[in-house]
């Protein structure tokens, strides 16, 4: 039985080191692979799975460990990578507003309060906020800063959130009102090369580069770039609050699988 072992990294960039960035991905889509450049990614299609199907989709959040959603001792809603692709959300909060029972409240242009089961506030700290079964809470507040907390969405495999108190048990500290497991697609899943891009009123400009690749046998690594320039909001009166950003980021990460007879 073969170990796996993961690693990621997520980090913001300025302006100066943009040309950097690409460059390196330019470097990695010149380096040789025996994956195919661009490629059509093969996705399950929810719509026309039976509700048997549906029941049977395999979750970790609860018990953490691999269990079918229709087992799960707990109220569990499962985002799927199709389910973001088809609303067209930018965001991982946005994507958040899919979820019943999750109050998701936009502050301003790039600031959320996001809690489940009432007492919503940009610092609530009873919800458990998980990236790959890594705590994301800042320990300033014991909260999460959403708008740091970005990927390309095209590398999220899922997103499981626990409604309730039934993950304390497990999760312990923050995991009162719930759980929220990100859950990213292993780095084998995304090989090749990806570009997304597009354009409109509140999100005036937004893209996103990611590259995939394999070293030797046992291991593989993707790293990406992405970027978009959010338009500002405006306050009751109808006058623009200034609050407009615009944010270059870039990441990777790196899986590698150690053999039986290795260990």
């Amino acid at each position: 039985m073969n170990k796996k072992y993961g690693h990621s990294r997520q980090l913001s960039i300025g302006w100066s080191s943009c040309l950097c960035v690409f460059l390196l991905l330019g470097l990695a889509h010149a380096a040789p692979t025996s994956q195919t450049a661009f490629r059509t990614e093969q996705r399950p299609d929810f719509a026309e799975m039976t509700l048997e199907e549906l029941m049977n989709i395999e979750i970790t959040s609860v018990s953490r460990r691999p269990q079918r959603l229709s087992e799960a001792a707990a109220a569990v809603f499962v985002i799927t990578q199709e389910d973001i692709r088809r609303s067209g959300t930018t965001s991982i909060p946005e994507a958040l507003r899919m979820v019943p029972g999750l109050q998701v409240a936009r502050i301003n242009a790039n600031a959320w309060a996001i809690t489940a089961r009432g007492f919503n506030g940009r610092f609530a700290n009873k919800l458990l906020v998980l990236m790959d079964g890594r705590s994301l809470y800042t320990p300033a507040f014991s909260g999460v800063y959403w708008d740091v907390q970005d990927t390309l969405l095209e590398d999220v495999d899922r997103i499981e959130v626990i409604r309730g108190p039934g993950g304390a048990t497990l999760w312990g500290a923050n995991a009162v009102n719930g759980v929220i497991n990100i859950i990213t697609r292993q780095a084998k899943d995304t090989q090749g090369a990806l570009v997304s891009a597009g354009s409109g009123t509140d999100e005036q400009g937004f893209g996103g580069v990611r590259y995939g690749g394999k070293v030797g046998d046992d291991a593989y690594y993707r790293i990406y770039a992405k970027y978009f320039n959010r338009d500002g909001g405006v306050d009751a009166s109808g006058d623009d609050t200034a609050d407009d950003w615009d944010v270059l980021r870039a990441g990777f990460r790196a899986d590698w699988e150690v053999r039986a007879d290795n260990v």
